[in-house]
């Protein structure tokens, strides 16, 4: 049910667009109730428990069993819990430094969003909305305030995200390589409308070619012999693009007249009595001044993504040598376990 993920949405989202963060040193002593000293923030044991309990109490609605302590699902989760945390404390300093400011203002805009997206009616949240939002972070376990905090942590992502991918540009001239370089996927294959009526048994399809012939409406026999769920209700028409088919059928439906109907031809799926009900639309090429706004925004947000990927990575060298973590919490090396996310 949409609703019942929204707490893990809103806590795990900030983690999973971006690179995770490193290491690190021990230049900053790590106090005995904290996990981490990241720049001039630190992580409390107290944050790390209350994101593994989130896991925990995510696992349990699932119905699934949560990690046992030391095999590598659990250590793929603590890791991702403190990559997590420590990757929130480096945003929020970084985005200082990139002169950014995030108000409650900007943080209410965002909760309003939220709520009226899961609880809310046409974009809005109103009593009852507000009322439906309360009772689920209530059955989920959190508060309002840890909530708030998450979403604080995504408003951060989004103006940083925002800032650093400003100057993303794409000229004309990426647009025409790549269309150049994509063309095929610009083709639109050679198209007909027909009508066809699969059975299992040769005789049958003999038996139904014959009554076709003689006059029988094909679409009533569709309906009432064929095995294709496709198009069985629609009286067996199907909108065939040449080279989409099976083979033997490919050939079949692309020989005839319009109008004219094929003796049965077998393939891997049976019998097939196949009409054409049109005449063949040429191939043809979608041309680039079609294409070229759907192709400047795909390369534009890529563009956007390399340019935060870049821009996460500089963050966590340079980071690596300002963060600092209590014994027993330093995220492990990776391994090639698929993680699972807090």
């Amino acid at each position: 049910m949409k609703r019942s993920s929204l707490i893990a949405f809103i806590a795990v989202g900030i983690l999973a667009a971006f690179v995770a963060a490193g290491c690190g040193s021990d230049n900053e002593s790590v106090g005995a109730n904290d996990v981490a000293v990241v720049g001039d923030q630190t992580i409390t044991k107290e944050q790390f428990d209350e994101l593994i309990d989130r896991a925990r109490e995510n696992y349990k609605r699932n119905k699934q069993e949560f990690p046992l302590a030391g095999t590598e699902q659990y250590v793929a989760l603590r890791r991702q819990a403190m990559q997590f945390l420590v990757q929130r404390a480096q945003f929020e300093q970084r985005a200082e430094e990139l002169g950014l400011t995030i108000t409650e203002a900007d943080v209410d805009k965002q909760m309003q969003t939220i709520k009226a997206q899961y609880f809310g009616q046409k974009g809005k949240c109103d009593d009852a909305c507000e009322t439906k939002y309360r009772a689920e972070i209530k059955k989920q376990g959190v508060t309002d305030e840890q909530v708030r905090e998450d979403v604080r942590a995504s408003v951060v992502q989004n103006k940083i995200y925002e800032k650093v991918t400003a100057g993303a540009t794409v000229t004309d001239k990426d647009i025409q390589e790549y269309y150049k370089k994509n063309k095929q996927n610009y083709v639109q294959p050679a198209s007909r409308d027909v009508r066809h009526i699969l059975v299992k048994k040769k005789a049958l399809a003999d038996s139904l070619y014959q009554r076709v012939k003689n006059g029988e409406n094909f679409a009533a026999l569709a309906k009432k012999f064929s095995t294709d769920p496709s198009s069985k209700a629609q009286g067996g028409k199907y909108s065939a693009s040449k080279g989409r088919q099976v083979p033997a059928f490919d050939k079949v439906a692309f020989s005839l007249d319009k109008g004219e109907v094929a003796p049965p031809v077998k393939t891997t799926y049976g019998w097939h009595v196949i009409m054409a009900l049109t005449a063949i639309k040429e191939q043809k090429t979608t041309p680039l001044t079609e294409v070229k706004p759907a192709i400047r925004q795909q390369l534009l947000q890529q563009n956007k993504t390399d340019e935060m990927k870049e821009w996460v990575e500089s963050t966590k060298k340079e980071y690596e040598e300002k963060t600092t973590y209590q014994v027993g919490y330093e995220p492990p090396a990776e391994t090639n376990a698929a993680p699972t996310t807090p």
